[in-house]
């Protein structure tokens, strides 16, 4: 079996010349990476494996399963089953006395069986520096978003033509998913928060419109209290939004899209707050620049959505809003930057982020629009390239 890393090697070369530098910044002597698609990004492989990278010295990638695969894959070169854990200090080696952890996404479990086998060894988190460095994607990156982003955008084309009157939310849902997969875009949408988990959204008037548990701006009803969000077994009404939000996920990749559909027309209140969301998207997207602050971002957007008369009903359900305009994506859906309060990063080049202005009006629907942009030098670059007025059928 031969297989191919669609990782160039100079990537991965980069890759682990960056974090060595804010290893050694922090003087720390190396980290270990357990979170699969951390040791993804750092080794080209996203088999069940844990990557230590020395500060000084060349990496290692100790695998769990499948070995073979990994053997194929691993633009690491020392590529070894995980050993006993007796002879994991001699992976390690002596001198590395200071070892970065991922401590936002390592289980404790984790933690104390690395305590118990380094006895003498001091771990410090990296969760920042990993996430850091992530935020800023290579032109080779770009260009896998691009051609998600195209794929995203060819797809969500085609909802009107499966769109029916009377139709359910969950055959919409899965009509679109057939779309997606036959275009090659994966079923993926990696989240590393904690409890977090989404499937796309396809969801039409006051289903649209309810509270829900995940840290997004619309969830809708699902089937079950045990998945209570996506698409639900109701059907569309007319005159009602139709909103559809998915992600684009290619060669690990995800861009993120929302678009409003309707048969017949819509309130014009409704018709109201997506105006303001297209004008707070376009007061956004000129301000996706290097050197802008995240928060200013999002305060600029939430003074936009009071000065329209529809603060309460910004970026969530009334009373229990999301706190954020904009996050970054990547090969996760919620990577940095984020626009929201007390996040006082400026923006870089190279940092990607879906900007997502929504308002929500319970027993009415939601409305807003959702697309990727990439930070240039001095302006943003579109990735998900679809008209963004609402399309009425």
């Amino acid at each position: 079996m031969t297989l191919q890393t669609p990782i160039p090697q100079q990537e991965i070369a980069a890759r682990l010349a960056s974090l060595k530098t804010r290893l050694a910044a922090d003087n720390l002597d190396g980290a270990l990476f357990n979170y699969a698609v951390d040791v993804y990004y750092f080794s080209g492989t996203r088999q069940n494996s844990v990557l230590w990278i020395p500060t000084a010295g060349a990496p290692v990638l100790m695998v769990r399963k499948s070995f073979s695969r990994a053997q194929e894959e691993s633009l690491i070169e020392d590529v070894r089953p995980f050993p006993a854990s007796r002879d994991l200090r001699s992976v390690i080696g002596r001198t590395a006395g200071k070892i970065g952890l991922t401590f936002d996404v390592l289980p404790v479990q984790h933690y104390h069986f690395y305590r118990g086998i380094l006895l003498d060894r001091e771990f410090l988190d990296i969760s920042s520096i990993n996430r850091d460095l992530r935020s800023i994607k290579s032109a080779w990156e770009l260009d896998q978003m691009r051609i998600s982003g195209r794929l995203l955008a060819d797809a969500f084309s085609r909802i009107p033509a499966l769109l029916r009157p009377g139709m359910r939310e969950i055959d919409l849902a899965a009509e679109f998913e057939h779309q997606l997969r036959r275009a090659g875009i994966g079923g993926y949408l990696r989240i590393r928060g904690f409890n977090q988990e989404i499937t796309g959204i396809a969801v039409s008037g006051s289903n649209a419109a309810l509270p829900g548990c995940f840290d997004g701006r619309v969830t809708g009803k699902g089937h079950w209290t045990a998945a209570p969000y996506g698409p639900s077994m109701e059907r569309i009404g007319a005159a009602e939004p139709i909103l559809v939000d998915y992600g684009g996920f290619y060669n690990g990749y995800i861009v993120d899209m929302t678009r409003v559909f309707c048969f017949e027309r819509l309130d014009l209140r409704l018709e109201q707050a997506f105006q303001s969301a297209l004008a707070i998207q376009d007061w956004v997207r000129e301000n996706l620049v290097p050197g802008s602050i995240c928060e200013d971002l999002y305060d600029g957007a939430c003074r936009m959505a009071a000065e329209a008369g529809l603060a309460d009903n910004f970026m969530g359900y009334p009373g229990e809003p999301a706190k954020f305009v904009g996050h970054g994506v990547g090969l996760e859906l919620d990577e940095l930057p984020v626009l929201s309060p007390r996040f006082r990063t400026p923006l870089r080049k190279g940092n990607v982020i879906a900007v997502e202005p929504t308002f929500l009006f319970p027993e009415k629907g939601a409305v807003g629009i959702e697309n990727t942009f990439a930070v240039r030098e001095n302006s943003c670059e579109k990735l998900t390239d679809a008209p963004d007025e609402i399309v009425y059928l």
